[in-house]
C-alpha cells in the first residue's frame, strides 16, 4: 500500500485542467499575498488578505483556495484559474485548515481558542468543536483509511489522536519540545513529526501511542514534505537554514542541504525537481534542486512568509494544510 500513489504521477488532475502554475505565499506579518509565476521566479500578483494569514489552503475538491487569516477570523477566498481574491468567509481563529479524506467536512484548526472546529464543507457551518485542552494545536494528518487524525500540540509537547466520525480525542502522547509538522508514512504505519525544539523528527506508532524512534536533523525542525516518488521525507530545519532528507525506507537521513535563509513550510513542484520553502525570517522564497540540494533562486516577498502553496498539483484531493493530496 502507498497511500500517496496517486502523488507520483508528474500529471495534476483532470479537475485542475487549464489552471496556471502558481505558488501562492501567504505573508503572516504583512497581512498580503504573493503569487508567483514558478516558470519565471517573478511576482505576478500580490493582495491584501485578512490579519495574520498563516497557510493558503486547496479546497479538497481542488476548485478553490483558502487563505487562513487567524487574527482576522477569516478566509480569504482565491480563484486558482485567474489567482484573484473571490470572497471572504467568517471563520473563528482559522490557524489551519484540512479537509476529512471523504470530502464531507473541514476541519478549522483554531489554535488560539483550543479547540477543532468540524465544520460542513459546503456551508461552512459548526457541525461540532473539539476542546483540545494542551496548548498550540495546530498541524494534523489522518490515517491511512481517513478513520482517525493525529494533531500536534506545539506548546504542551503532546500529540493528540481524534476519531474523525465520533469528534472526539481517542489517545494522546507526550513527545515534548515543540511538536510541529504531521505527516503520515507512504505504508500508513506511522506519522512523522517535526519537532523544533528536540532538533529532529518522532516516529510514532498511533495504535499504541508510542514514540518508536527519534531521527535528528537539524535545529529547529519545522515542516514536512514528499518527495514526488514518495520515498523521501524533506525536513526544514528553521534556525539551522538547512533541509534534512530522511529515507522512508531505512528511516535515516541521506542528506542535509545548507540552503540558508529560515526555511519553514514547502512543498514539491509538479515533476518533483523543485522545492519550494519559504523563509519565515528572511522575507523570501527559496527555490532547491531536489537531485542535489542546490539553491536554484531566492525570491523576495512580503514580512513573515510562511504556510506557501504550490498549485495545481497531482493527487486525487486535497486534504488541505499547504498543500497535502492523496
Amino acid at each position: 500500500m502507498n497511500v500517496y500513489a496517486a502523488d507520483e504521477s508528474t500529471t495534476p488532475n483532470r479537475a485542475v485542467s487549464g489552471m496556471p502554475e502558481r505558488v501562492y505565499v501567504p505573508n503572516n506579518l504583512s497581512g498580503t499575498a504573493d503569487v508567483i509565476d514558478p516558470a519565471t521566479y517573478r511576482i505576478v500578483g500580490h493582495f491584501r488578505v485578512g490579519r495574520s494569514p498563516q497557510h493558503i489552503a486547496p479546497s479538497w475538491d481542488l476548485q478553490h483556495l483558502y487563505v487562513d487569516n487567524t487574527a482576522s477570523n477569516t478566509l480569504t477566498v482565491i480563484d486558482p484559474r485567474t489567482s484573484l481574491q473571490t470572497g471572504t468567509l467568517p471563520i473563528s481563529d482559522p490557524y489551519n485548515l484540512y479537509f476529512t479524506p471523504d470530502g464531507r467536512k473541514a476541519i478549522v484548526v483554531a489554535e488560539r481558542n483550543r479547540q477543532l472546529d468540524f465544520r460542513d464543507v459546503d456551508t461552512w457551518a459548526l457541525i461540532k468543536s473539539v476542546p483540545v485542552r494542551w496548548r498550540g494545536v495546530d498541524h494534523l494528518d489522518f490515517s491511512a483509511n481517513g478513520s482517525y487524525l493525529l494533531a500536534s500540540t506545539e506548546f504542551s509537547g503532546e500529540v493528540v489522536r481524534i476519531d474523525v466520525a465520533a469528534m472526539a480525542i481517542t489517545g494522546a502522547l507526550k513527545v515534548g519540545g515543540l511538536p510541529v509538522d504531521v505527516k503520515l508514512a507512504p505504508d500508513g504505519s506511522v506519522f512523522y513529526v517535526a519537532n523544533q525544539m528536540r532538533n529532529g523528527v518522532s516516529v510514532v506508532e498511533p495504535q499504541r501511542m508510542v514514540e518508536i524512534a527519534f531521527i535528528p536533523t537539524g535545529a529547529g525542525a519545522h515542516g514536512l514534505a514528499i518527495s514526488r516518488d514518495t520515498k523521501r521525507l524533506y525536513v526544514s530545519n528553521r534556525r539551522d537554514g538547512s533541509i534534512s532528507v530522511i529515507d522512508f525506507a531505512t528511516r535515516r537521513v541521506s542528506a542535509t542541504w545548507n540552503v540558508g535563509g529560515s526555511p519553514d513550510m514547502m512543498q514539491v513542484s509538479p515533476d518533483g525537481g523543485q522545492l519550494w520553502v519559504s523563509n519565515r525570517y528572511h522575507g523570501s522564497v527559496s527555490v532547491i534542486d531536489t537531485a542535489n540540494g542546490r539553491l536554484l533562486h531566492v525570491i523576495k516577498v512580503g514580512a513573515g512568509p510562511h504556510g506557501l502553496s504550490y498549485f495545481p498539483q497531482p493527487g486525487r484531493f486535497s486534504l488541505g494544510h499547504n498543500g497535502v493530496y492523496r
